[in-house]
């Protein structure tokens, strides 16, 4: 590696912002094992250039010359502080709050620092590639992360114009949905949409008893509801 070299002086509570830092040069193997090995603490970065062009970082400045150039955010830890985040994105992408907190509860259990064996990343277990795909700059963030999993799920309830398919996709993958006609044949996502299902219904799933309604809003956008006497207004039709 040329170039000058980048000096961190960091001290316990500034690890945090490191692996910020760090996030946008390491490998996510790398940053996971960063995030495992690095106390959790937060703190706000500042940087320093001497004069003979060497860069520091650090979260405990000394004198005048070093200026912030990162603010650590509050970290969310409950699922009622993630509550306004899902209601203001599925407002956006008319998708129903309550569908979403399933996928979560699923996907991560609400731990935002979740990383699968498959290595999807976060709240809604973003692979590295969906994320790039996404333009989420950090899977990690999860702000970012919810709100590129709601994008995506959009993306595929569009595509396949059905709830448990899209639910399928989003587990698998939609080349899998594709090519098996239906729910692959995979343990894993039969089970998946099963759970998802059952929590966003809050019952135990079953096809023939529960009624998944779709509704067709006014600019052409398909949103799937259990609970259609919310969307009177609009044209509602039960598959």
């Amino acid at each position: 590696m040329t170039g000058r070299i980048h000096k961190f002086k960091l001290t316990g509570s500034s690890s945090a912002c490191y692996i910020s830092i760090m996030a946008r040069m390491l490998s996510p193997f790398m940053l996971l094992l960063l995030i495992i090995l690095v106390p959790d603490s937060r703190a706000d970065i500042y940087k320093y250039v001497d004069d003979t062009g060497v860069i520091y970082f650090t979260n405990v400045p000394e004198g005048g010359s070093y200026r912030k150039v990162m603010s650590e955010k509050k970290k969310l830890q409950t699922r009622d502080d993630y509550n306004e985040i899902i209601q203001s994105l599925s407002s956006e992408y008319n998708i129903e709050p309550s569908l979403i907190k399933a996928m979560i509860t699923v996907e991560s259990n609400w731990n935002y620092n979740a990383v699968s064996h498959k290595g999807a990343i976060g709240l809604m277990q973003l692979m590295p590639s969906t994320a790039k795909d996404l333009e989420v700059s950090n899977p990690f963030d999860p702000e970012e992360n919810i709100e590129g999993g709601i994008r995506y799920m959009r993306f595929l309830l569009d595509k396949f114009n059905d709830l448990p398919l899209a639910l399928a996709a989003y587990n698998a993958g939609p080349r899998r949905v594709e090519s098996s006609g239906g729910i692959p044949a995979i343990t894993e996502t039969k089970q998946y949409v099963k759970k998802v299902l059952s929590i966003y219904n809050e019952k135990s799933y079953n096809v023939a008893e529960t009624r998944i309604y779709k509704v067709t809003l006014e600019d052409g956008t398909v949103l799937f509801t259990n609970t259609p006497f919310a969307y009177q207004n609009f044209k509602v039709s039960s598959f």
